[in-house]
């Protein structure tokens, strides 16, 4: 329901340019994919004992350039693929943009979550992916369909 309330404040976005529906399911699905790795070696570190408080701050810096590399290279990817595609350059950007904001989010989301529900004494195994999931759907379709509205006038 998060997510769709999101998408629904960009409703006239999406009417407006039809085109932006095609591209949201991709960097949804990129966030999810990323940050589901990204828990699945934290909740590992967590199970053998490897995850201590000393290790954290490393372990999110190196998450979150992985993210960051991964989303430039897919974003790029993406973005050349989107341009061939449908044309507009300032689309493909944006896409590519969006895509790069929601891999280093899905980094932190994954990373931190787990640690958050060790903490409280919850199952990170068990109850970190939904959360992390609607994290990365949220914000990936809030900057992809929000950079999208907010340039709209020179995507028409």
């Amino acid at each position: 329901m998060l997510a769709a309330s999101v998408i629904g404040l960009f409703e006239g976005s999406i009417r407006t340019l039809a085109t932006l529906a095609i591209f949201m399911p991709i960097v949804a699905s990129m966030g999810g994919i990323g940050t589901t790795q990204t828990a699945t070696v934290v909740v590992r570190g967590i199970a053998l004992g490897e995850m201590t408080a000393g290790v954290l701050g490393r372990v999110l810096g190196k998450e979150v350039w992985l993210g960051f590399t991964t989303g430039v290279a897919n974003g790029l990817v993406l973005a050349v693929i989107a341009y061939l595609w449908k044309g507009g350059w300032l689309l493909a950007f944006i896409l590519g943009l969006a895509l790069v904001f929601n891999m280093v989010v899905a980094a932190v989301v994954g990373t931190l979550v787990p640690i958050a529900l060790k903490t409280f004494r919850v199952d990170p195994a068990i109850a970190s992916s939904v959360i992390i999931t609607t994290f990365t759907d949220v914000c990936g379709f809030f900057s992809f369909l929000g950079l999208a509205t907010l340039l709209m006038r020179f995507l028409l």
